[in-house]
C-alpha cells in the first residue's frame, strides 16, 4: 500500500514486550520505568490478527522486537501461528542474545530464519557496563547457536556510543573478515529522556568510515540490496567472509525509502519512529472491532507517515521522541 509520499508500506515492526534482561544506558533510564501489565499490552492472539488484515494490505515482512521479545512466555508457539498467514513472506528478530542459545533451533524450527543481535561491544567490561550487568558470554554462546541452527544472514547490530565502544570499530570489522556476519554500525537515536544525558555520545556513522579504508578494501554493495534488505548501507570486506554496514538515521536519514511501521507492546500504532503520533488498535480491539475497521485503523496510521522527521544533527537541542526506545520497539 502506497502512502501519501507514494512510498510502498509493507514491513511492520512488532514489539511484543517493553521488558527486557538487560538495561542499556540509552535505552532506558538508571531509575528504571514503569512496566506495562499482562493487561496492558496485545495478546497474542491480538498481534496475530493485527499481521492477517496487514498483509492483506500488502505488508510482506515481519520483524519481532521488544524490549527482549524472548523474555515473553510462549513466543516460539507464537512465531508458529505467525508463520501460517498466507502471504507473509518474510519473519525476521531482533535479540539481546542472552536467551538465545536456549531458543535458537526452536525459533529456526517456527520458521524465523534471519536475526538481528544486539552487542555494542566485544569486550566484557565494557558490555556490563553498556548493558547495566549483561554477561556477554551468554551471547557469544546464542550466536554461536544460531549458526548451527542454520540463521542466515546473522546481523550484529551495534550501537555507537562516543567515547565508550567508537575504540572497537576495527577490532568488530576483523571479526566480519573471518565469519559470515553482518557487523551493523547504528548511530545513537534521540529517543526519550535518556538522550538529554548523553548528546554527548553521539557519533555519526561518516566518522567511521574513512578510519576502516585506511586498514581494510571495502567494495561498495549499493543497489544490490535483497528484496527484505532494510536501510543499511552495505560493503563487502575484500577477503572477507562476512559484511559491514552503517545505519544513520539521524545525520543522512533515509526517509524516502522508510516502507515500515511499528506496532508498540501496548497496541499502537506509529508511522514514524521519531514522531510520537500513533494509532490505538488495543482500544479497538478490546471493544471487539471488525476486520473493516481495523483495516481503516492501520490505514489511517499509513496515511500518517511524514515525508521526513525533522531531526538536525547539527542542533544541540534536538528534538525527540517521548517515549522510551524499549516502549517503542527495537
Amino acid at each position: 500500500m502506497l502512502d501519501v509520499y507514494d512510498r510502498e508500506i509493507n514491513y511492520l515492526r512488532v514489539s511484543i514486550t517493553d521488558r527486557c534482561n538487560l538495561r542499556c544506558t540509552y535505552c532506558r533510564p538508571k531509575e528504571g520505568i514503569s512496566l506495562k501489565g499482562h493487561y496492558d499490552i496485545l495478546r497474542y492472539e491480538d498481534i496475530i490478527r493485527v499481521v492477517y488484515q496487514s498483509v492483506k494490505l500488502g505488508f510482506i515482512k515481519i520483524r519481532l522486537t521488544g524490549g527482549e521479545p524472548l523474555v515473553r512466555r510462549g513466543f516460539v508457539e507464537f512465531a508458529t501461528e505467525l508463520r501460517k498467514i498466507a502471504g507473509l513472506q518474510d519473519i525476521s528478530l531482533t535479540t539481546n542474545g542472552i536467551l538465545l542459545e536456549q531458543y535458537a533451533e526452536d525459533i529456526y524450527r517456527a520458521g524465523i530464519t534471519r536475526i538481528n543481535i544486539s552487542l555494542d561491544s566485544l569486550n566484557k567490561d565494557k558490555y556490563f557496563q553498556i548493558t547495566g550487568g549483561g554477561d556477554i558470554e551468554n551471547v557469544f554462546r546464542g550466536i554461536a547457536a544460531a549458526e548451527k541452527a542454520g540463521f542466515s544472514p546473522i546481523k550484529i547490530n551495534a550501537v555507537l556510543i562516543n567515547g565508550i565502544n567508537d575504540d572497537e570499530v576495527l577490532k568488530a570489522v576483523e571479526w566480519a573478515v573471518k565469519k559470515p556476519f553482518q557487523i551493523r554500525f547504528i548511530e545513537m537515536m534521540p529517543v526519550s529522556e535518556v538522550y538529554e544525558h548523553q548528546k554527548e555520545n553521539f557519533l555519526s556513522t561518516d566518522q567511521l568510515l574513512q578510519q576502516i579504508e585506511e586498514h581494510f578494501e571495502l567494495e561498495p554493495q549499493f543497489g544490490k540490496k535483497e528484496k527484505f534488505d532494510g536501510p543499511a548501507r552495505i560493503y563487502k570486506i575484500k577477503g572477507g567472509f562476512g559484511e559491514i554496514g552503517f545505519i544513520n538515521p539521524v545525520s543522512n536519514h533515509f526517509c524516502a525509502t522508510c516502507n515500515r511501521l511499528r506496532l508498540t507492546a501496548d497496541g499502537k500504532l506509529r508511522a514514524c519512529l521519531l514522531k510520537d503520533e500513533e494509532v490505538d488498535l488495543k482500544a479497538a480491539l478490546e471493544r471487539g472491532c471488525g476486520d473493516d475497521e481495523l483495516s481503516d485503523l492501520i490505514r489511517q496510521a499509513i496515511r500518517l507517515k511524514p515525508k521526513q522527521h525533522d531531526l538536525d544533527c547539527s542542533d544541540k537541542h534536538r528534538k525527540k521522541c517521548t517515549r522510551d526506545m524499549s516502549d517503542i520497539g527495537g
